[in-house]
């Protein structure tokens, strides 16, 4: 096989020390080129026009693609193979999700359920190559291995706070295609810093779904769990009342108010909003369950079912308030696990339909891998220590009323 000779040190000073243009960045272009140049004939077997019995593919041209660097914008033009596919090594890796996103548009178009939007998205990839099935199942491989390691990862720490939901996405399935639910929990352990805990994917959100899934991240090394936080969901409540019997269950305070707005007469919503945010203004658990009834007895007057649902939901929707009051504005409701939604919908937005509940467990798994990358590196921890000893009972009396939210 014919190797390329890349240049040496001597010859990228040479390029430095030209007078024409930007110096750098000929001296980029020249170093990359001959680097393409290099590994494509490695992958074809032979050197450009060389006869060889070692020959396994044929050149085809070149296709332009715009490479940012720190001395400007660099106009690669990367070697084409009529069979089989070349990427530049110096371009690689790509970000674990990428591979994964790319993965699920290569599997979708091998299992012929490519959609306009998967197009769309290729050509925006930049991906004018081949679709090779064998490519694609070691592609899958991997990164289901990595997946898979990081779904059954251990939990060595407590977990004080554990949020719960679950986001739908489309699945092919015999034929058809199915709505799976994606349930995922993140939380943040005994030292300030958040988590993502785990993910799995079924066909339902029933009681026995979640109840199995919060049984598998006890297994893991779940444990310290003292508040659940999740919308009204009667499976996951029952499932967290089964699975961990000393947790409190925090009702979505941002979700119950909607529930109680969609029975006020749309002139008063705004009136009725205003009043009903007295309620968790209050400086204490106690004066705002006292806050709460005055409400409701006011409401009662003009929106009796609104009263009744704000009723049914006070001790479950102030639960937050018995912890200590710096941690009360990310405690209230599910909005930091709503804010990671957001970013997997805007993911899983471009795919549509998946081709297999594997490709959407990979892509949503790699997601939440790169985000607890994330989480763990970053510097400032999500609720401070001094806030977290609190919790703890290490400064003084113990900060937890304990008034159980589940009763």
């Amino acid at each position: 096989m014919a190797t390329r000779r890349l240049p040496e040190g001597e010859e990228v000073l040479e390029a430095l020390s030209g007078e024409q243009g930007d110096l750098l960045r000929k001296a980029v272009e020249r170093i990359v080129r001959e680097v393409m140049e290099a590994e494509v004939s490695s992958v074809a077997g032979a050197e450009r026009y060389e006869r060889s019995e070692e020959r396994t593919a044929q050149r085809n041209g070149y296709r332009p693609r715009a490479w940012d660097t720190r001395v400007g914008q660099v106009l690669l033009k990367i070697p084409k193979l009529r069979q089989g596919t070349y990427f530049p090594s110096f371009l690689e890796p790509r970000r674990r999700a990428e591979r994964a996103l790319v993965a699920v548009v290569q599997e979708a178009y091998v299992s012929g359920v490519s959609t306009r939007a998967v197009e769309d998205l290729v050509k925006a990839l930049g991906e004018d190559v081949r679709i090779e099935k064998s490519a694609v199942s070691r592609m899958c491989k991997e990164l289901d291995e990595e997946a898979r390691a990081f779904r059954e990862r251990p939990l060595d720490e407590e977990v004080p706070y554990l949020w719960l939901d679950a986001v739908y996405e489309k699945v092919r399935e015999g034929g058809q295609v199915k709505s799976r639910a994606v349930v995922l929990a993140i939380g943040v352990t005994a030292e300030g810093h958040r988590q993502v805990l785990g993910i799995e994917v079924g066909n339902t959100e029933s009681e026995a779904f979640w109840r199995d899934f919060l049984r598998s991240l006890v297994r893991r090394g779940l444990k310290g769990v003292e508040l659940a936080i999740s919308d009204a969901h009667v499976g996951i409540r029952e499932a967290v009342k089964k699975v961990l019997p000393t947790t409190t269950w925090q009702r979505c305070r941002v979700h119950t108010m909607r529930s109680i707005l969609t029975h006020v007469p749309r002139p008063q919503q705004a009136m009725a909003l205003a009043v009903i945010k007295t309620i968790f203004a209050q400086p204490t658990q106690q004066e705002a369950k006292e806050q709460l009834a005055q409400v409701a007895k006011n409401l009662s007057k003009r929106c009796p079912k609104a009263a009744q649902i704000l009723l049914e939901a006070a001790d479950d929707v102030l639960a937050y308030m018995a912890f200590p009051s710096q941690h009360w504005r990310q405690l209230h409701s599910t909005n930091p696990l709503e804010r990671l939604i957001r970013e997997i919908r805007r993911r899983t937005r471009v795919v549509g339909i998946f081709p297999t509940e594997a490709s959407l467990l990979r892509l949503v798994g790699m997601l939440l891998a790169e985000q607890d990358d994330e989480w763990q590196a970053a510097e400032k921890a999500y609720f401070s220590q001094s806030s977290m000893a609190r919790l703890r009972g290490q400064d003084g009396p113990p900060a937890l009323l304990k008034e159980s939210a589940m009763s």
